[in-house]
């Protein structure tokens, strides 16, 4: 599905923001600021925008007592209890989205940008579209 905004062409380039694997296998990604969208927006949102996914998926992958009690009830029940219950990770990975959401409508899409939802790349990558704007090309 593609996203388009009113005063931005089809996409320009891709930025993409790699994970970071300096302090294991956690899902964290690198908040280094990528000079391609320096032109589009500044470095403090971009940086809370990726910390802020980066202390979701902490959560979602926090181990207590909550996890440890759908792992039993999962083994008693033969996994099917997943069929009328969401787990932890699940309601995290939603709140991400909309998350992911809220930031493209308030802090990205006025900017020609489009964040993509890591979960959608495989949770390897952020991607971040970029839109030509047409109003610098056309005169208008």
């Amino acid at each position: 599905m593609t996203e388009s905004h009113p005063d931005f062409d089809p996409v320009s380039s891709k930025v993409f923001i790699q994970r970071d694997y300096s302090s294991g296998t956690i899902c964290k990604f690198q908040t280094k600021f990528p000079s391609e969208l320096e032109s589009r927006i500044g470095k403090q949102p971009f940086e809370e925008t990726i910390q802020t996914l980066n202390n979701l998926y902490a959560e979602a992958e926090k181990l207590g007592g909550k996890s440890y009690l759908e792992g039993c009830l999962a083994c008693l029940t033969a996994y099917t209890i997943f069929l009328c219950m969401e787990t932890h990770y699940e309601k995290v990975l939603k709140k991400i989205a909309r998350y992911i959401k809220d930031q493209n409508e308030k802090v990205y899409a006025p900017r020609g940008l489009l964040l993509t939802d890591p979960i959608e790349r495989g949770l390897r990558v952020v991607e971040i579209t970029i839109f030509e704007d047409r109003s610098i090309g056309s005169g208008r």
